[in-house]
C-alpha cells in the first residue's frame, strides 16, 4: 500500500490557528486528517480525510488500500466462519467507497450502503438520521429483504467515528427489527471525546450484544468555547459573494491560472462495456458473486479508459459522483496499474458545502460549484468538487451513473463545463444505474456479433452507421410484386418473409430524383437540424441514434452529421429492424443495452404515415422490457416529417417530398428492406437484410447525404428559430393521420387500414413495392408529386384529386388482391 501524499505542511494548521482547535492523538493522525470550515450551522469544523478519496484527490491505491487493510483486520477478528455470516453496511455518501473496500478485504460477506436516493418499487428496510449532516435522511434499500435479517455479525463502516450518533442510531434501528449479538464498527479514525467514549459499551450492554471497534488511528479534537460562532464568522469573512456561481475567490484564482479560453469542446464519452446486470454499487446490495464479476471485467474497462486518454497525458484525475465512489475508485486503481508512468488521482463530487481557502495549511484549497444533475428527491441544489481546480490535470475522467447523465450535467454551468475550465481534456463514462430486477436477462448461448459496417456491408462509410443485422446477400429472397401481394393478403406469408424485386429507375425517373433533391435539399437540411436539436435539448445531450432500417437510416446519418457539424459530437448510430406485427429485433435491443445506456437511445425514422410503426415500437419495447428485465428505452420515434401527428420529436409536420423516399436501396446504402423468416433467422440471430453490391453504379446514397449536408450552414439561423418555437409549443400527438386513414378506409370500401398508406413517402413505397389500386392526391399539389404521377402512369394506376385530403397524397393498395385483378400486361385494373 502506498503512503499517503503529504507535502510537509499540515493541512489543518490554518483552522487550528484561527479557531484554537487542537488535534491530539496518534502520530499518524495529522497525515490522515486535515481541517476545513463547514458551511453548516450545526458544526463549525470538518475533519478532512487525506485517504478517503472524497474531498482530497489521492492515489487510488492509497484509498483502496486503507479499506482493504481494515477489512482484513475485521476478517481476522471474526474468523472465516463468522465472516461468511456477516453483512457489511456503509454510509452515504462519504463512506460508500470505504465500506465497499472493507467488504472486499473481508471478502466473504455481502455489502450494502445507505442511500439518499429513493428508488421506486424498492421497499425500505430501515433508515436513520445523521444529526450533524447537511442532508440527514438515510435509507436502506436492499434488493434482497433478507440481507439484513440474518443473525451473523453486522459490520458498520464510516469514515470517522466522532460522536458515535450515526452508528448508534443505525444499530438501535436495525436491532429493533433484526436483533443480533455482534456488531463491529469500522472507521479510518476514532475521534470520540472522553464523554462519548463510553457510549458504545453502554449501548452494547443495553442490547445484550458484543461491539468491537476497528480503526486506523485514534485521537480527539479539542474545541475551545464559542468555536461555532468563530467558525461562522470566518466563513462569512472568506466566503464568495452571492451570485458568484462556479466557485469562491480561490476557485476564480485557479481559473485565472488556467490557460483554457473560448468555448470548451464536448467531453469524450468512453463506453466501458459494463457487464449486463452487474450493480454499479451497493445501494441495493453487492454480493461476493458480484465482486467476482467485477474483478473479471475491470482490466478491460480500465483499458478502454486508458486508450481514450489523450496521448502524453501524465496527470489524470478520475472523478466519482457522490454515492458512486467504489466503481470509479476501482477503475482508477486499475488505471494506475495500467499506466505506471502517469500520476493518477481519485476523488468524488459531494453534497457537502465547505469553505475553500487557497492556503497550504488548509485542506480544501479550491472548489467547483455546479447544479445537482441527478434530479435529487430533495430538490435542486448546488454540488461541489474540491481540490480539482488548479491541479494541472492533463485529463479528468468523470464517472457518473446513468441517472445522473442528464442535461444538467452537460449544461453551460454544469459539472462537465466546469471541469473543462481547468483541464484540456474531459472524458465521461456512464455506468448503468442498477435497478433491482431490471437486469435478470437470461444468459445467451453466444455473444451477439458486432454491427456490420461499410464497405463490407452497405455503401456508407463505416463510422456513419453500424447495422445490427445479419447479411443474407447470398440468399435468393426476391419474389414478383403480384405474387408477394397475393400471399400477403391471403395470409399465406408475411411481408417480411420475402423481398420485392428492386425497382430499377428509368433515366426520366432519375432526373426527377435529382431535380427533387436540388429543390428540397435546404428544406430537408432544416428539418434535420430541427429534429436533431430537439433531441439534444429534450432526450439526451449524447444520444445513441438507432435508425429503423431502412427508411430511417439516411435520416439517422444526417442527424449524426448535423450533431458533428454544429456541436462537434461524434454520436453512435446504428440501424435495427422492426417488422409490423412482429415487433423490433430483440437481439438488437440486447446488444444496445449491453453497450449503451438505454436511456440514451433515440429511435429514428424517416416519416410517420398513420403511426403504425410508432404503435408497433411502443408495444415491442414494453414487451421486451417485461421479458428481459431491461428498462430505460424510450419508444417515441424522432422523425424528419410527422404529417400524421404521431410523435413529439420531429423536424416538420408538413407532408413533403423527401427524395430518399423516391428510391429503394440505391438511396439507403444499397441495403434491402429487412427480412424475418424462421428458416433464416434463429432465436439468437439479428433480423436479416441484403447488400446489393451489384447496384453500385446506380447508387446515390452518399450523394444524397452530401447534398443535404452541404446546406447545413445556410439553414442554421432558420433551425435555431424553429427549434425555439417548437420547444415552447404544445406538440402533443393528435393522431389525426390515423383518424384520416380510418375514414378513407371506410369511404373507399377497403375496410383495412393496413392497405391505406398516407403521405408522400408511403405512397411512393406502394408504387415501388406493392400492387397499387389508386392514388389520392391533394388538389393543387405541385412538384412534390411529379415522381408519384410518373410511377402511377408507368403502372396504369389512376390518380384522383381530393380537395380536403390531410396529406399531400395517399396510396391505396389493391384490396383483396389476387393475380386475376391485373391485366395481361401486369397493370392494375381499376375497380
Amino acid at each position: 500500500m502506498k503512503k499517503a501524499v503529504n507535502d510537509g505542511v499540515w493541512s489543518g494548521s490554518w483552522v487550528a490557528r484561527r479557531l484554537g482547535v487542537e488535534l491530539d492523538g496518534d502520530d499518524t493522525l495529522t497525515g490522515l486528517l486535515g481541517l476545513a470550515l463547514r458551511r453548516n450551522p450545526k458544526r463549525a469544523h470538518l475533519l478532512v480525510s487525506n485517504v478517503l478519496g472524497k474531498h482530497v484527490p489521492q492515489s487510488p491505491s492509497v484509498v483502496y488500500g486503507h479499506g482493504l487493510a481494515l477489512g482484513r483486520r475485521v476478517r481476522e477478528l471474526l474468523g472465516d466462519d463468522a465472516a461468511r455470516q456477516a453483512v457489511v453496511l456503509g454510509y452515504a455518501e462519504t463512506a460508500t467507497g470505504l465500506g465497499h473496500s472493507v467488504a472486499d478485504g473481508l471478502a466473504l460477506a455481502p455489502y450494502l450502503h445507505s442511500t439518499r436516493r429513493p428508488v421506486p418499487g424498492v421497499a425500505r428496510a430501515g433508515g436513520f438520521e445523521e444529526s450533524h449532516s447537511h442532508a440527514t435522511s438515510h435509507l436502506l434499500l436492499p434488493e434482497d429483504p433478507a440481507l439484513l435479517a440474518g443473525s451473523g455479525p453486522l459490520v458498520l463502516v464510516d469514515d470517522e467515528f466522532s460522536t458515535g450518533n450515526t452508528v448508534l442510531n443505525t444499530i438501535r434501528d436495525l436491532h429493533a427489527r433484526y436483533p443480533r449479538d455482534h456488531y463491529v464498527v469500522v472507521a479510518l479514525v476514532d475521534m470520540r471525546s472522553p464523554a462519548d467514549a463510553g457510549r458504545l459499551d453502554a449501548v452494547a450492554e443495553e442490547l445484550g450484544a458484543r461491539m468491537d471497534l476497528v480503526t486506523v488511528a485514534s485521537g480527539t479534537v479539542r474545541l475551545p468555547g464559542g468555536v461555532l460562532e468563530k467558525g461562522q464568522a470566518l466563513v462569512a469573512e472568506y466566503d464568495t459573494p452571492p451570485g458568484a456561481r462556479g466557485g469562491d475567490a480561490h476557485d476564480c484564482a485557479a481559473r485565472a491560472r488556467s490557460s483554457r479560453t473560448g468555448p470548451h469542446p464536448a467531453p469524450t464519452r468512453v463506453d466501458l462495456g459494463w457487464p449486463q446486470g452487474l450493480p454499479d454499487g451497493a445501494r441495493h446490495g453487492f454480493t461476493p458473486e458480484h465482486r467476482a464479476r467485477l474483478e473479471a471485467a475491470l482490466p478491460a474497462m480500465a483499458t478502454r479508459i486508458a486508450e481514450a486518454l489523450p496521448e502524453g497525458a501524465r496527470r489524470v484525475h478520475v472523478l466519482g459522483f457522490e454515492e458512486l465512489m467504489y466503481t470509479p475508485l476501482r477503475l482508477a486503481d486499475e488505471l494506475e496499474r495500467l499506466r505506471p508512468d502517469a500520476e493518477i488521482r481519485f476523488s468524488t463530487t459531494t453534497r457537502s458545502p465547505v469553505l475553500a481557502v487557497d492556503d497550504p495549511g488548509y485542506a480544501i484549497r479550491t472548489r467547483l460549484v455546479f447544479p445537482a444533475h441527478d434530479d435529487p428527491a430533495d430538490g435542486p441544489g448546488d454540488r461541489y468538487a474540491y481540490n480539482v481546480a488548479g491541479a494541472g490535470s492533463d485529463a479528468v475522467v468523470a464517472v457518473v451513473d446513468s441517472a445522473a447523465d442528464t442535461p444538467a450535467l452537460h449544461a453551460p454551468d454544469g459539472l462537465l463545463a466546469r471541469l473543462a475550465e481547468h483541464t484540456p481534456h474531459v472524458l465521461l463514462t456512464v455506468v448503468p444505474s442498477y435497478v433491482p430486477g431490471a437486469a435478470e436477462a437470461p444468459e445467451r448461448p453466444a455473444m451477439l456479433p458486432e454491427p456490420l459496417r461499410g464497405p463490407a456491408f452497405s455503401s456508407y462509410a463505416p463510422d456513419e452507421v453500424g447495422w445490427l443485422l445479419q447479411d443474407l446477400s447470398d440468399v435468393t429472397l426476391e419474389a414478383p410484386t403480384e405474387e408477394r401481394e397475393e400471399a400477403i393478403q391471403s395470409g399465406g406469408a408475411h411481408y417480411a418473409e420475402s423481398l420485392p424485386v428492386e425497382y430499377q429507375p428509368s433515366e426520366e425517373y432519375q432526373r426527377l430524383f435529382h431535380s427533387a433533391l436540388d429543390a428540397s435539399a435546404a428544406r430537408i437540411a432544416t428539418a434535420v437540424g430541427v429534429v436533431t436539436e430537439t433531441v439534444l435539448a429534450e432526450r439526451s445531450p449524447r444520444p445513441v441514434l438507432v435508425s429503423l432500417a431502412r427508411a430511417g437510416t439516411p435520416v439517422g446519418v444526417l442527424m449524426r452529421r448535423w450533431a458533428q457539424h454544429r456541436h462537434g459530437l461524434d454520436l453512435p448510430h446504428y440501424a435495427v429492424s422492426i417488422v409490423r406485427g412482429r415487433g423490433i429485433d430483440a437481439n438488437a435491443l440486447r446488444w444496445l443495452a449491453a453497450h449503451h445506456d438505454p436511456a440514451d437511445v433515440v429511435f429514428v425514422d424517416g416519416w410517420t404515415g398513420k403511426g403504425a410503426i410508432t404503435r408497433e415500437l411502443t408495444a415491442a419495447v414494453e414487451e421486451f422490457e417485461k421479458a428481459e428485465g431491461v428498462s430505460g428505452f424510450d419508444p417515441e420515434i424522432a422523425v424528419l416529417a410527422d404529417p400524421g401527428s404521431c410523435v413529439r420529436t420531429y423536424g416538420t409536420r408538413e407532408d413533403f417530398l423527401i427524395p430518399s423516399a423516391c428510391l429503394n436501396s440505391t438511396v439507403s446504402g444499397l441495403i434491402s428492406r429487412t427480412v424475418l423468416r424462421a428458416d433464416l433467422v434463429g432465436p439468437h440471430d439479428y433480423h436479416g437484410a441484403k447488400f446489393y453490391r451489384e447496384l453500385a453504379g446506380a447508387d446515390v446514397s452518399v450523394a444524397f447525404l452530401d447534398a443535404v449536408a452541404a446546406r447545413f450552414t445556410e439553414v442554421g439561423d432558420a433551425v435555431d428559430a424553429q427549434v425555439k418555437e417548437l420547444l415552447a409549443a404544445d406538440r402533443t400527438p393528435t393522431w389525426e393521420g390515423w383518424a384520416a386513414v380510418e375514414r378513407i378506409s371506410e369511404e373507399y370500401g377497403i375496410h383495412d387500414v393496413n392497405l391505406v398508406k398516407p403521405g408522400v413517402g408511403e405512397t411512393t413505397r406502394v408504387l415501388l413495392r406493392r400492387v397499387p389500386w389508386k392514388i389520392l392526391a391533394r388538389a393543387g399539389a405541385g412538384a412534390d408529386l411529379d415522381h408519384v404521377r410518373l410511377l402511377a402512369g408507368q403502372r396504369g394506376v389512376p390518380v384522383e384529386e381530393v380537395a380536403d385530403l390531410p396529406y399531400t397524397c395517399v396510396g391505396l393498395i389493391h384490396p383483396k388482391y389476387t393475380r386475376g385483378a391485373t391485366g395481361a400486361d401486369g397493370k392494375a385494373v381499376a375497380v
